[in-house]
């Protein structure tokens, strides 16, 4: 069964560029860019990342700020 990412709020200056990726951040893939106003922001973690335990969301904003989150399943 697919895994649902929900992301309530981003901070920084939009549009952000959305990227999920393994938990030791050697490999993203690349989601989305988002505008602020898209927000709440749903997305299905790819194929390739299914079964993982973790994930980092990794953002980066319209000044090339990076934020990662680390995820748990």
């Amino acid at each position: 069964m697919p895994t649902n990412i929900h992301i309530n709020n981003i901070t920084g200056a939009t549009p952000f560029n959305i990227y999920l990726c393994f938990p030791s951040n050697t490999s993203c893939i690349y989601i989305d860019t988002i505008p602020l106003s898209s927000l709440p922001y749903d997305f299905l973690v790819p194929s390739i990342l299914e079964g993982e335990l973790s994930y980092s969301l990794k953002v980066i904003d319209n000044n090339d700020c990076t934020s990662i989150l680390n995820i748990l399943i």
